[in-house]
């Protein structure tokens, strides 16, 4: 993870778009800003929480540990997002680890400073409380469908998530690009369960791939999969 001497545009994050006006000067301030590789660690499960990291630019995954060889991604994360605050409360370690998936620009707030932005900043605190609520929700979610859900569909559901959270490109691909690995770790199963269900997908018409690019060509199918038709 290298300085960046260009911070973000004070607007685009979490932080800044829901912080007051008279508040920027200070986050100004107190910001430090990041380049981070792709593959590139920016903080690790077990390691002390120092502060909070929001994205300007690029993806995130935020992974666990499942098994001594696996992991589990709990959330992908793009531009704008918060990153690190499952982290906050009296237990200050990382519970999860965030690791970049394309090269990003990352900012870093103190978690002193950021404490005192709660403090101080209440339009802020609630939405920070929405979004808590909202990821408790579909933790609880996934761990359901990881329970009850046959793989094809758990597989189907990630598909339709990601298309709805990051948009498609011009050449009508999910606009993130993840290894099948990741997607395995994504969907609870293994590398040969996912490369073989993909290939099931693409033969009845419901996507296309091209290397790791894919492109939803069935919604419907998808939804009757995941069982939300």
């Amino acid at each position: 993870m290298k300085r960046n001497k260009h911070g973000c545009d004070l607007k685009s994050c979490f932080l800044c778009r829901l912080c007051s006006k008279d508040w920027l000067p200070a986050i100004d301030v107190h910001r430090q800003s990041f380049h981070v590789n792709k593959g590139e660690i920016l903080f690790t499960e077990g390691s002390e929480v120092t502060g909070i990291y929001f994205i300007y630019k690029g993806t995130f995954k935020v992974h666990k540990k499942w098994t001594d060889d696996k992991e589990m991604i709990v959330r992908l994360a793009k531009n704008g997002a918060i990153l690190g605050h499952r982290g906050l409360g009296n237990d200050i370690y990382y519970p999860v680890s965030a690791t970049a998936l394309e090269p990003s620009e990352v900012c870093f707030i103190d978690l002193g400073f950021f404490q005192s932005t709660l403090k101080v900043n209440y339009q802020f605190l609630y939405e920070l409380m929405m979004f808590f609520a909202g990821e408790l929700k579909e933790s609880e979610k996934k761990m359901r469908n990881l329970a009850h859900m046959p793989v094809k569909g758990r597989i189907a559901q990630a598909l339709l998530s990601m298309s709805a959270k990051f948009g498609t490109t011009a050449e009508g691909f999910i606009d993130i690009t993840l290894s099948r690995q990741d997607l395995a770790s994504y969907t609870g199963t293994t590398y040969e369960t996912v490369f073989r269900i993909m290939n099931e997908l693409v033969l009845e018409g419901s996507i296309a791939l091209s290397g790791k690019n894919i492109s939803i060509l069935n919604a419907d199918k998808l939804h009757e999969h995941a069982g939300s038709s």
